[in-house]
């Protein structure tokens, strides 16, 4: 949970002043780790929802400390009501009626009104559930940080890998224009065929066109990084980290315990909070059945005048103060929280399934991750050295096919070979890395 509190101080303080303020012009791996998970939108966000379940969780306990709340009451009777009253009580006749206005036209009250619950089952039970709906806030929280950090460190040495595909490709067409310069010569004195130059003129021109490629996807690689960092897309940033300091000997050693603590997944946890969170929404349903005790007091001041002189001095005041204590019993709903509670039930039993598929399915997929991770370490290594040994098989045959020992054909499939060793090679880094990264994420120790 440091991430969490390390981003609710960054969030506190104004993330978007800093921002701006201290851009770095360029970035390690690890800094661009540090800087994404400060200033990442999702992360931001996934932050500031985990702050709205603690307001959340204190407007729960509030509804149960006391209550204060005040009210004025201002009247002008533009026409007194006029009441009819049996003329006898005046000394009239039986069969009549007096008429009578009561009151005066102006009326001001204002009174303050005490709350205080003293007993209520579903209060407690709320407090119980708001605490665990915090907790998976904050497991979310805490899987976006996995998330973006896998992200971040994939598209990093992404960059890093097609740089180094742009550096082969830079270095295949400086061989390949040399070669069509000394071919082009050789052919003008007539020692080889027209046919042969224009191979490879076609080959240098399908090495152009990638080289291109890889440029362009070079610029949006790393403007995908700055998205995940929260840096600003239009401000220049350089990576520090080259592809030999990502290819240490740790990246191709994933220390593992022999007993996996499987509970330190995320999507575990949150299943594990989800059941105690129906089982909390069960204990709801079945407390409406207990009675529910709260008690008030309150005070009041009347004034009565037949003009506005309520801000005199010799104004009257005629108060009148309350104690009372309230009381329901919840005696027949017509079975409505016998069906809410056994709805709440099988909300458990879906729950409890759900975390049982979740901690099967985290098992197997940390089982694969092991097994795919040590597959790319092993292949890795395999394609490490058939980048070596169709480097040597091409400079070769370039020597044997200008010394006239081997054809354009069979030079041609040697340079084939080499670039697709050298992509292999490439691909081979990046799957090591990735595979790590998932088996990392997957048991939330990333190293």
């Amino acid at each position: 949970m440091i991430y969490k509190i390390f981003i609710f101080s960054i969030i506190l303080f104004g993330i978007e002043e800093s921002i701006a303020q201290t851009l770095p012009e360029s970035v390690t791996l690890e800094e661009a780790l540090v800087f994404g998970l400060e200033n990442n939108r999702n992360i931001i966000n996934a932050g500031r929802e985990v702050q709205r379940a603690y307001k959340e969780k204190w407007s729960v306990v509030a509804s149960g400390l006391p209550q204060i709340s005040a009210s004025a009451d201002y009247k002008n009777f533009i026409e007194l009501p006029t009441s009819l009253v049996p003329a006898e009580f005046f000394g009239g006749k039986e069969d009549q009626f007096a008429e009578v206005q009561f009151g005066t036209p102006q009326n001001l009250s204002a009174g303050v009104i005490l709350e205080q619950l003293i007993f209520d089952g579903s209060y407690f039970i709320g407090l119980q559930s708001i605490k665990i709906f915090t907790t998976i806030s904050e497991n979310i929280l805490e899987k976006t940080v996995l998330e973006i950090k896998k992200n971040i460190v994939s598209t990093y040495s992404s960059v890093l890998l097609i740089r180094e595909n742009i550096r082969f490709l830079e270095k295949n067409m400086a061989s390949l224009r040399l070669n069509l310069n000394e071919l082009i010569a050789l052919y003008e004195n007539g020692f080889k065929e027209e046919e042969s130059v224009e191979q490879l003129r076609l080959t240098l021109a399908e090495v152009e066109t990638q080289l291109r490629y890889a440029q362009n996807t070079e610029r949006i690689t790393l403007d995908m990084l700055k998205l995940l960092l929260g840096f600003p897309t239009n401000s220049k940033m350089f990576l520090k980290d080259s592809l030999e300091n990502l290819t240490t000997e740790s990246l191709f050693n994933l220390k593992t315990n022999k007993n996996i603590d499987y509970t330190n997944n995320i999507d575990i946890k949150i299943a594990e909070n989800t059941l105690l969170q129906e089982g909390a929404l069960y204990k709801y349903e079945l407390s409406k059945n207990l009675p529910r005790l709260s008690a008030f007091l309150s005070g009041n001041y009347t004034g009565n005048s037949d003009r506005f002189s309520f801000a005199e001095n010799d104004q009257k005041w005629f108060g009148t103060a309350l104690f009372g204590i309230n009381l329901q019993v919840p005696i027949f709903s017509s079975f409505m929280r016998l069906a809410q509670s056994q709805k709440a039930k099988i909300k458990i039993e879906q729950a409890q399934s759900s975390l049982e598929e979740t901690q099967e399915r985290v098992y197997i997929e940390v089982q694969a991750a092991k097994n795919e991770y040590q597959l790319s370490v092993e292949t890795y290594f395999t394609n490490k050295e058939n980048l070596a040994l169709a480097t040597r098989i091409e400079k070769k045959n370039q020597l044997k096919y200008f010394e006239g020992i081997s054809s354009s054909f069979e030079l041609r499939q040697a340079q084939l070979q080499m670039y697709g060793a050298q992509n292999n090679y490439i691909k081979a880094i990046q799957n090591v890395i990735q595979k790590k990264i998932n088996l990392e994420t997957l048991l939330n120790s990333p190293q």
